[in-house]
C-alpha cells in the first residue's frame, strides 16, 4: 500500500518535474548525476523559500524606513507645538500677572479715595450735629429772652410813674435780644453753608459710588479672566501628576520645602480700612489667585525634577514595553535607533552610577527627587561622571549595544522607592497636558 502511494506520487511529480540526469564527463571517465522529482521539487521549494524571505525582508525595511521619516516628522512636530504651548502658557502668565497688578494698584486707589471721603462725611456729619445743638441752645435761650422781655414790657406798662430802673432794665433787655438776634442769624447762615457742603459731599459721594461700581466691574472681569487662566493652567499639571500616581499635595510641599528660587512663594494681599480686619471679597479673590499662580509655579520646579521627559529626541521605535517577556519580568521599556543616537536626562538630578554593570553593560543611574530614580542601559558611550548634577534634557550618553542586548537600543527604567515602575505612565501624562 505504501509503495503504491509512493509510485503514484513520483508518477504526479514527474508530469511537472520529470526526471533529469546531469553528466559529469572526465578525459577518462563519464558520470552523471540523476535528479528525481522529489529532489526538484525540495530544490524548487528551497529556492522560493530564499525569494520570498527576500522580498519580505526588503518590504519590512522599506516600511522602517518610511515609519522612521514618519516618526520623526511626527516627533519635529510634537516638539514644535510644545515650545509654542509653552511660550503661550508664559506670555499668557505674564500678561494676566501684569493685569493682575494693574487691578491691585487701581484697587489701591479705590480705596483711597472712598477713604478720605468716608472721613470727609464724617467730618461734615459732625460739624452738623454741633450746629445744630448750638442752634437748639440758642433757640431756647432767645425763647426765654423772648419772654422776660415781654414781661418786662409788661411791668412797664403796668407801672404807671415810669421809673428810671425800669427804663434801665427794658435797655438792657432790648440789647441782649439784639445779640441774640444777630447770633441767631449768624448761626442760620452757617447752618445753611454746612447742610449745602453735606448736599455737595453727598452729590461727590454718588460719583464716586458711579466710578467705583464701573471700576469693581472691570476688576471683576480681570479676575474672572486671571481665575479662568489659573483653571487651565493648574488643573492639566493636576491631572499630569496624578495620572502619574503621585501624590500633589506632598509633591508640592516638598518643592516648598526646598525652594530655592529668586522671590520666593508669592504673598497673599493684606487690605484693611480704617481698621477692619474683615477681607473683602475682591482681596480673597486676589489672594486665591496668588495661590493658585504660587501652586503654578510649584508644579513648574517639580516637573522639572520629575521623570516626565522622554530619553529619545530622535525618531525611535518601541521595540519592547514593560511587563512579562519570556517568561521574566522586563522592567523597563525599550527604544530603538541608529547606534550612537543621544540620550537625555528625563528630568533634574545626580548621577549615582556611570559604567559598566553586568548585563546592562554601560549603565548610567540618575537619583532625582521625590525618591525617583532612572536608569539608561546598553549605552555606547557615557557622558556623565558619578556625582554630576544633570539638568532635565541634558545629554548624558549614546544608545548602543553594550551587555546583555539583542541589538541597538536604549533600555529605560524608571524605580520609585526602589521598586520598578512603568516609564510609559510618566511619558505619557507629560504627553496628555503638553
Amino acid at each position: 500500500m505504501q509503495k503504491r502511494l509512493s509510485m503514484k506520487i513520483n508518477s504526479l511529480l514527474e508530469r511537472h518535474f520529470p526526471e533529469r540526469r546531469l553528466f559529469l564527463r572526465s578525459d577518462a571517465d563519464t558520470r552523471f548525476i540523476r535528479l528525481r522529482p522529489v529532489t526538484q521539487l525540495l530544490g524548487f521549494a528551497g529556492s522560493a523559500a530564499i525569494v520570498g524571505w527576500a522580498i519580505i525582508a526588503t518590504s519590512i525595511l522599506l516600511m522602517d524606513s518610511i515609519g522612521s521619516g514618519n516618526f520623526r516628522d511626527q516627533a519635529k512636530r510634537d516638539q514644535d507645538a510644545y515650545e509654542r504651548r509653552l511660550n503661550e502658557l508664559s506670555a499668557e502668565r505674564d500678561a494676566r500677572a501684569a493685569e493682575a497688578l494693574a487691578a491691585q494698584e487701581r484697587f489701591n486707589a479705590a480705596l483711597s479715595q472712598i477713604s478720605i471721603m468716608q472721613s470727609e462725611l464724617l467730618n461734615s456729619e459732625t460739624s452738623r450735629r454741633e450746629l445744630e445743638t448750638g442752634i437748639e441752645v440758642i433757640q431756647t435761650t432767645l425763647r426765654k429772652t423772648m419772654k422776660d422781655r415781654e414781661s418786662a414790657r409788661d411791668q412797664v406798662a403796668a407801672l404807671s410813674d415810669g421809673g428810671t430802673n425800669t427804663a434801665a432794665n427794658s435797655a438792657t433787655d432790648d440789647a441782649a435780644l439784639n445779640f441774640l438776634t444777630a447770633a441767631l442769624e449768624t448761626t442760620a447762615k452757617e447752618r445753611d453753608q454746612v447742610v449745602a457742603d453735606a448736599q455737595d459731599a453727598l452729590l461727590k459721594a454718588e460719583e464716586m459710588k458711579s466710578e467705583i461700581e464701573v471700576m469693581s466691574d472691570k476688576n471683576d472681569q480681570i479676575f474672572r479672566q486671571l481665575e479662568e487662566a489659573m483653571t487651565v493652567s493648574v488643573k492639566p499639571l493636576d491631572k499630569m501628576f496624578s495620572a502619574a500616581g503621585m501624590n500633589t499635595d506632598r509633591i508640592l510641599n516638598e518643592v516648598r520645602k526646598g525652594y530655592s528660587g529668586q522671590g520666593g512663594p508669592l504673598m497673599p494681599l493684606s487690605f484693611s480700612t480704617r481698621g477692619g480686619s474683615a477681607v473683602s471679597a475682591n482681596t480673597q479673590r486676589a489672594n486665591d489667585i496668588l495661590k493658585d499662580m504660587d501652586r503654578l509655579n510649584l508644579y513648574r520646579i517639580a516637573a522639572q525634577k520629575a521623570p516626565f521627559a522622554n530619553p529619545v529626541k530622535s525618531a525611535f521605535r518601541f521595540t519592547s514595553g514593560f511587563g512579562r517577556r519570556w517568561g521574566r519580568m522586563h522592567k523597563g521599556t525599550d527604544f530603538a535607533a541608529p547606534h550612537g543616537t543621544p540620550i537625555y536626562s528625563t528630568a533634574d538630578g545626580v548621577v549615582i552610577h556611570s559604567g559598566w554593570l553586568s548585563g546592562y553593560g554601560k549603565l548610567v543611574k540618575i537619583q532625582h527627587q521625590f525618591g525617583i530614580e532612572t536608569r539608561y542601559a546598553h549605552l555606547s558611550k557615557l557622558r556623565v561622571k558619578v556625582g554630576q548634577r544633570v539638568s532635565r534634557g541634558q545629554r548624558i550618553g549614546d544608545m548602543g549595544n553594550t551587555g546583555r542586548s539583542t541589538g541597538t537600543h536604549l533600555h529605560y527604567e524608571l524605580r520609585v522607592g526602589g521598586k520598578a515602575v512603568n516609564p510609559m505612565i510618566y511619558i505619557k501624562a507629560a504627553n496628555d497636558v503638553f
